[in-house]
């Protein structure tokens, strides 16, 4: 297996939920390590920027509403296959086919509103990053 590097977000409704300690203890406790962290309030525009593979979807501006409408929680997270990782442990992007215990399943309450993002392959999780973080905020 290798060492990998991917991109989870705290979703709005994950911050305003108290979920940090949560989602991060399970990311942990599961072998992925922080790398680089930040809160952050994105903007609509650097919510549409980020989304914008999605910007021909029904969903697009209000998933772009949503990601601007309060503070996130930003992770770059290392570890033996992370993208896989962090998308196990985050659960199926439609909360009610999340596996039980996954954070989705546990926490969400829409498929739009479910707690994290997570980088879906290599290139995303590149692009993602950088988006981000620059040299200077990561270890």
């Amino acid at each position: 297996m290798a060492i990998e590097q991917t991109l989870s977000i705290i979703k709005p409704d994950g911050v305003a939920q108290g979920l940090i300690g949560e989602v991060i203890h399970r990311f942990e406790k599961n072998g992925l390590k922080i790398r680089a962290l930040k809160m952050i309030q994105l903007t609509k525009t650097q919510a549409q920027a980020f989304y914008a593979v999605h910007r021909e979807k029904g969903f697009y501006d209000s998933l772009t509403d949503f990601m601007s409408s309060g503070p996130v929680v930003v992770l770059l997270l290392e570890g033996e296959s992370a993208i896989e990782k962090n998308r196990e442990l985050m659960g199926a992007t439609d909360y009610r086919k999340a596996e039980p215990g996954t954070i989705r399943a546990d926490f969400a309450s829409s498929i739009e509103q479910n707690i994290v993002h997570g980088s879906d392959a290599p290139p995303t999780a590149q692009t993602e990053i950088a988006f981000f973080f620059n040299h200077l905020e990561k270890f």
